[in-house]
């Protein structure tokens, strides 16, 4: 059972439960994803009790799940392999954090147009964490009850704009924050999945693999990135963590067919147009 946002008969996004063949709307009462992420367990039992007739999900346009009610943030070099190939000390030191704007999300399945203004397009497979419960101040051990559910997710940087950033000691937020930069796959709620803290994660472009690793290869595990990061800022519901990239980041050009899994959350797909 996923979470999915989709366009009816009269072009009006609607939240549904799809599961893997139908869509099951819900109720008027509830008009998105991001209300259904703001109720507490208790209202979410309820909506998804009165959802209405299922029909069949192939060819119905699907639209990308939340707009996280401040942005898309995003943990650096959060794994140690690939923290060495990008040329960093990968020892324990405190996480750092870039956003994206929410409107950079891609819907699973779209295809995500060559970026301008680059021509080094990297990608970057990630664990997505929604945030269902907000809060400031977070601690460890209550992090992951802040979480409604997760998905994988891909982080798709203009390396060559970064990197110059980078070396003239300049922001990198173009290298990162572009249009269609974030392809998020179905989300999946931890009341369905838990927490998963070890597992694949893998990305293959045109069939072959370029990432795998496993989530337990984190250098800050989920819950410590909540933690930390809602000491930096209030995180609220319907707010995306990207939770970092393993090694095997590369080009890919136009044509090219990303399929990222991570296991027991689902999959991200999308093609290079």
């Amino acid at each position: 059972m996923r979470y999915v946002m989709y366009s009816d008969d009269a072009g009006t996004p609607r939240p549904a439960v799809h599961d893997g063949t139908s869509l099951h709307p819900f109720a008027d009462d509830v008009p998105s994803l991001d209300a259904f992420v703001k109720m507490t367990p208790a209202e979410r039992e309820t909506a998804l009790g009165r959802l209405g007739t299922a029909f069949p999900a192939a060819g119905v346009k699907l639209l990308s799940p939340l707009r996280p009610s401040k942005n898309v943030f995003c943990v650096g070099r959060n794994y140690a392999a690939h923290a060495r190939e990008m040329g960093s000390d990968p020892d324990r030191e405190p996480p750092f954090f870039f956003a994206k704007p929410a409107d950079a999300l891609l819907w699973d399945g779209a295809d995500m147009p060559y970026p301008t203004m680059t021509s080094d397009l990297h990608h970057e497979m990630e664990l997505v964490a929604a945030i269902g419960t907000g809060g400031s101040d977070i601690s460890e051990s209550v992090a992951l009850s802040h979480v409604w559910g997760y998905a994988a997710g891909l982080d798709m940087t203009r390396r060559d704009l970064q990197g110059a950033a980078k070396k003239e000691g300049k922001p990198w937020d173009m290298g990162k924050g572009f249009d269609h930069s974030a392809p998020i796959g179905l989300m999946v709620p931890a009341s369905a999945v838990g927490h998963p803290a070890h597992g694949l994660i893998e990305l293959k472009v045109n069939g072959r693999v370029r990432q795998t690793s496993d989530l337990a290869m984190m250098i800050w595990s989920v819950p410590e990135t909540i933690a930390y990061l809602s000491r930096l800022v209030a995180l609220a519901p319907g707010d995306l963590i990207f939770t970092g990239t393993p090694e095997g980041v590369a080009a890919v050009q136009k044509g090219d067919l990303l399929e990222g899994t991570v296991a027991g959350v689902g999959s991200v797909r999308t093609k290079i147009a």
